[in-house]
């Protein structure tokens, strides 16, 4: 059952969710070089043309390729050859598009952890019978989340059980996590299934 509480005490661990750009550029420094990667921090998979100007450094000549680079993952898109005694200084152009095309390169993709739509927050009851699975699963799966142990946070688990004080389901009869999900409260997830299903459910 949803418990339709916003929760005020989420205020401190919450985060902000929403995404300002689903694809970034990041470098990385290896020897004479600089690589370039696209990460994807979306749940969408993208093409995307990346063109780099500046100074310190030489790329391979060309016209600039398209690439997939898929959702939640992170690609090697350039590398740059660094110019002896330079600093390498760039800027960049970067497109995407989701409608892919199959003449895009794809290279191998590198997953990488990514904030959900909805903020997850796991708090484990003393008697849960199902939070181990979930944790695993979660703890596999490409989301953030945040988790806290209830035994151990005496404040929290007084918010918690207040909230659902007056509800069919006190917190002292919860045998699931009970799970936030950007405040709204659940306590009858029993599986990673059902927490995919109201991840995607709309409010």
């Amino acid at each position: 059952m949803i418990q339709k509480i916003i929760f005020l005490l989420l205020v401190v661990v919450g985060q902000t969710y929403a995404q300002e750009t689903p694809v970034k550029i990041v470098d990385e420094e290896i020897p004479n070089r600089l690589a370039l990667y696209a990460v994807n921090e979306s749940e969408t998979d993208y093409d995307i043309l990346l063109t780099v100007s500046g100074t310190g450094f030489k790329q391979r000549a060309g016209t600039p390729r398209w690439f997939y680079v898929p959702s939640a993952s992170k690609v090697l898109i350039s590398t740059l050859i660094v110019e002896r005694g330079k600093r390498a200084v760039y800027t960049y152009d970067l497109q995407l598009n989701d409608s892919l095309s199959r003449r895009s390169l794809r290279k191998p993709a590198e997953p990488v952890k990514i904030k959900p739509k909805k903020q997850i927050t796991i708090y484990l009851t003393e008697a849960c019978t199902t939070c181990d699975t979930i944790m695993s699963s979660l703890s596999e799966s490409k989301y953030i989340f945040n988790s806290h142990i209830l035994s151990e946070k005496p404040e929290i688990k007084s918010q918690i059980a207040m909230a659902l004080a007056n509800t069919r389901t006190p917190l002292d009869s919860v045998r699931n996590p009970v799970i936030s999900l950007s405040g709204k409260l659940y306590t009858e997830i029993e599986d990673y299934e059902a927490l995919l299903e109201a991840l995607r459910k709309e409010d």
